[in-house]
Order: structure tokens, then sequence, then C-alpha cells
């Protein structure tokens, strides 16, 4: 006689899920929240000078641009369907740099102009300014700082509501303050509206602004490292979850349109918990990939650890499954044509 085989366990129709993901169709049904062009916020990095594109070696195939050549950056990107850039300026010459950021502000700097030009050449894309101090500050903190060098809090949001306004009348549709110090929310918003800039200007706030390791090929491409203490001073503790809440919930209260969760990667908790709190009060969320997290995977990649399209998309479709909706990441090309060609 035979041996009769017996199947351990037959599962129920209802736990049986290939037939829901079996044709490409049916996968995008069941992933709503899939990475699109409209998601992408590509960050870029302006410079004074002319005909200027030099390499930043720590991020490597990302370029510091004079005004005049970003169309050569652009104009292949918004063919490929980019419709944001997130703008930092660079300052090169040290001596330009005082206590106050004085240099960011002036109409010849270098974020002012490209969005005089940008806002012309490409009139439908969005044009978001990053808006901080530690880049024109000869110190370079994020902030005007009293006699004994900790933060003076109420003219340093005072200079920063300065900036985001001279930005939003040279042409950015959004500022992003990520300067992380107390109140500034409120004063960009009160500044903006006194100019009669606030039906116009959007703020995206950088709430959940974590002190990381991952800062430093950014800090070596915009120069704006600090000369002394740490940024960690204002910035929320890695460990942090009470912390970040209370700045989101600060943020959003203040008048925030948006808010951001800066780095990725590592907290993707926190993205969770802020999209949570944001879906309340309808308020969309942002993630910035940093300049750590793009160097980890392009060299993860180039030593052969696995593809570089593959491990991006599949992080930034984590991001949005997080629950983001802007997705602040410098593999913007790559992203742009895995979309295009999927």
């Amino acid at each position: 006689m035979s041996e009769e085989k017996t199947d351990l366990y037959v599962p129920p129709a209802k736990f049986c899920l290939h037939s829901s993901f079996g044709h490409t169709l049916l996968k995008s049904w069941n992933t709503p929240r899939t990475v699109t062009a409209g998601n992408i916020l590509y960050p870029i990095f302006v410079t004074a000078g002319t005909d200027v594109k030099t390499e930043i070696s720590s991020l490597p195939g990302q370029y510091r641009w004079s005004v005049d050549r970003l169309p050569e950056l652009l104009d292949p990107l918004v063919e490929l369907g980019l419709k944001s850039v997130l703008i930092f300026g660079v300052v090169s010459d040290e001596s330009l740099k005082d206590e106050r950021g004085s240099y960011a502000t002036i109409p010849d700097s270098p974020v002012i102009r490209s969005l005089k030009f940008l806002s012309e050449r490409y009139p439908s894309l969005l044009l978001v300014t990053d808006v901080c101090l530690c880049a024109y500050t000869s110190h370079g903190h994020c902030g005007i700082l009293k006699e004994d060098r900790s933060i003076d809090n109420q003219p340093s949001i005072n200079r920063i509501a300065e900036i985001a306004v001279a930005y939003a009348k040279a042409g950015s549709r959004c500022v992003a303050p990520s300067d992380m110090m107390d109140g500034r929310i409120g004063a960009i918003k009160a500044a903006l509206r006194k100019e009669g800039l606030d039906s116009t200007t959007a703020v995206m706030a950088y709430s959940a602004k974590f002190a990381s390791c991952m800062y430093g090929p950014f800090r070596d491409a915009a120069g704006s490292g600090a000369k002394f203490g740490s940024r960690a001073n204002y910035q929320l503790p890695p460990g942090s979850h009470g912390l970040a809440v209370r700045a989101i919930e600060r943020d959003i209260a203040e008048g925030a349109d948006f808010v951001m969760v800066k780095p990725g990667g590592p907290y993707l908790d926190v993205v969770a918990e802020c999209a949570k709190i944001a879906d309340k009060a309808g308020i969309p969320v942002a993630i910035y990939q940093v300049s750590g997290e793009y160097a980890m995977l392009y060299h993860a990649a180039k030593a052969g650890a696995f593809g570089l399209e593959e491990a991006v998309m599949e992080s930034l479709n984590g991001m949005r499954r997080a629950g983001c909706t802007i997705l602040i990441t410098y593999f913007a090309e790559l992203a742009l044509k895995a979309i295009k060609n999927q």
C-alpha cells in the first residue's frame, strides 16, 4: 500500500494574497503611496560668479552651480518631469560673512539672483528656498549669538523672517527655515503677512531636525560648518521622540503649511508619528534624504552591494509608505528616470 501524503496546512482563501498582485496594474492598486515626479524636491547649490560648475567631492555627481549654468542642470530634469527645487546658497568668500548673515539678503546674493532667473526661465517650477543663517555667518551657527556665544533667539528669528521675506519677494513660493530657532514659523508668517506675501508664499518647517552625523557632506557642499561649539544645542537629540512631537505640534500651531523630518531613513518612526499629527491638521509631511544617506547608498552601490536605482527607489518608497508626501533627495535625476521607465 502506498503511503498517503497529507498537507500540513492549507491556507484559507482569505489568506491567499498572490492573486492581488499578480499583474502590474494590480500591484499599483495595492501601492497607493508610490513615488511620482510630483513627490520629488531636488536640493541644488548655487554660488556666486559665472561659468561655475564645481563637483562636491563628498557628494559625487552633485555640483555647486553659478546662476548662468543652472539651465545645464535643470533643462533635462524639467524635461523628465521635475516640478520643484530646494535652493541653497554657497558663500565661498569668507570675507562676505558677518555676525548676522547680511550677505543673505543683498540683491546680488546667489539665492536671490537664482530666484529671479529661474522664475523667469521656468515659470511652472516650484522654487523652494532654504532659510538659515549658518552659510552666511562668520561663526557658522544658525542664529545670532550673545556675547557668551549662546543663541540669542529673538533677534535670530527676526533676522530669519527678514531673509524669508527677501526670498519671497525675489520669487520663492515656499520658504523652508532650517535653523530650529524657537518661534521662527510664527515670525516668518507675521513678516510675510505684513508684506502682503502670505497668500502667495508657503512655509515648510524643518520641524523634526535631528542632530545627526549624516550632515557632513552637506556642510562640505555649502561651506556651512560651525566654527566653534555644536549645533546639537538647538537640534533634536537623535534618540528623542517626545521633543520631535512637540516641535511638530508647535510648528503646525504657528501656521506651518508643511512640516519636515530630517534625516530620512533612520527616522521613519518619527515620520509615521508626524504623519498622524499632520493628517489631523491637513498638513503634508516632507522628508529629507540627507547627504550622508546619499553617500551611503552611492558608495554601497559602487562597491557592488546592490543596484543603485533599485536601492534608491526602495528607500523612497519606504519613506512614502511611512506617510510623507514630499521627498527631498539628491537622487532626483535617478528617481525621475526610474519613474519614467516604469
